[in-house]
């Protein structure tokens, strides 16, 4: 297949999941959500001397997405059930030749990977479907494996995105420390200590009793240390995201989240917790995912209150701890939640706050516009090149020095 280029640095083949497979043969097919264009979320408005500026920007300094789900989702929310149950997520290459990333930590099917069951985080779904995107990665050449510092900096060179398999939390490995090395020898670098529902490691922000870290959370939190497995604690509840920061010897990551002192859920993190993960030398990536970071002043979810939610982390622990993960997907992010609203616990992330629902996050609605318009949005308020290196990338890459192996 001949390789066109995309862009100025993206070289993509046109290849789309699956295709070495025969469909209505070797698996059912579905219709899937545009990857491009579905819904008309605005482009931020910049002059040309600051688009070519944002495409410099783009070009010289690593765009590493600390949380998103590049999948594609069905157009028909009635088929959703049995595409998950069939374990094939089809990854949105197309969408992703668009997004000038360099990296992206993708966080698979996580609680929505129900191919034995109906609750999700088992550890044979979680397996399954690792390794069911991985064969499909591995069939092509755009998207490659990222495990290491240096597969991130060679995908950057070679116009390729690599791919960090990632889980939003532990659950699955239940009371089996050894499984965290089963899941680093499979390819996961970044793991959740808990979701919504509490685990053997911790409490999730659905519980009303943060009972912190347990033993076996802080077990864990030594193997992933010693293994190179970077922490992440974007759904932990408080005392359990406190415990996690105290007792890791690495810096950690809050992968995607906001700050509560803008938005009062239980979603976003208080001044506490981010000053202290800040002083261990970790990094918050700003969560974009409908209905999240939204503020008094943007109380309607778009670019714009995303964006005051970065500048508020940004002003109270500083610029080199602030990053982004937007935590978008191909398709109807908000048909997603209502779907699975129980396995995602919405309604306990969101609290009392009232807030106007959108059909979509105008401005960032997809991994393929994401970082393009953050960038066009940092230029536009005049941060320097380094500034913004730093937050699209620069400070991810400082934390993995430290917590990855290699």
């Amino acid at each position: 297949m001949k390789t066109a280029d995309v862009g100025k640095t993206t070289r993509f083949s046109g290849y789309r999941s699956f295709q070495y497979l025969e469909p209505g043969t070797d698996y059912r097919e579905f219709a899937l959500a545009k990857e491009l264009g579905r819904v008309p979320s605005r482009k931020v408005e910049v002059s040309s001397a600051q688009e070519e500026r944002v495409q410099r920007v783009l070009d010289e300094y690593p765009a590493v997405s600390l949380h998103d789900h590049c999948f594609v989702v069905p157009v028909d929310f009635a088929d959703l059930a049995e595409y998950r149950r069939q374990g094939r997520d089809w990854t949105g290459y197309a969408g992703m030749a668009e997004s000038r990333l360099d990296a992206v930590f993708d966080c698979l099917m996580d609680g929505t990977a129900t191919i034995t069951s109906k609750a999700g985080w088992k550890w044979d779904d979680i397996v399954y479907d690792l390794g069911m995107r991985l064969s499909d990665i591995l069939h092509q050449d755009f998207v490659v494996r990222g495990e290491t510092l240096d597969d991130i900096r060679r995908a950057k060179e070679n116009g390729q995105i690599a791919f960090i398999a990632s889980l939003e939390a532990a659950t699955a490995i239940e009371n089996e420390v050894d499984r965290l090395d089963i899941l680093y020898g499979l390819g996961i670098r970044s793991s959740g200590i808990a979701y919504s529902e509490a685990n053997t490691l911790g409490s999730g922000l659905k519980e009303a009793r943060d009972g912190g870290l347990t033993e076996f959370g802080r077990q864990a939190v030594r193997r992933m240390n010693k293994l190179g497995i970077a922490i992440d604690i974007s759904h932990s509840g408080d005392q359990t995201s406190l415990d996690t920061i105290e007792a890791s010897e690495k810096p950690i990551f809050i992968t995607h989240a906001g700050a509560r002192g803008l938005w009062n859920t239980k979603r976003m993190k208080p001044d506490e917790v981010l000053k202290a993960m800040a002083a261990k030398g970790g990094v918050i990536g700003i969560e974009a995912a409908p209905h999240t970071t939204l503020t008094q002043k943007h109380p309607k979810h778009s670019i714009e209150g995303f964006m005051e939610h970065f500048e508020y982390c940004a002003d109270l622990v500083g610029i080199d701890h602030v990053a982004f993960g937007p935590d978008t997907l191909f398709g109807d992010h908000v048909g997603l939640h209502h779907y699975f609203a129980k396995q995602l616990s919405i309604k306990s992330a969101h609290g009392a706050q009232q807030f106007e629902e959108v059909e979509y996050v105008d401005g960032i609605e997809n991994p393929a516009e994401a970082f393009p318009n953050i960038v066009r949005w940092m230029v536009k308020h005049e941060y320097s090149d380094g500034d913004i290196g730093k937050a699209i990338g620069g400070n991810v890459m400082r934390v993995l020095e430290e917590a990855w192996f290699r």
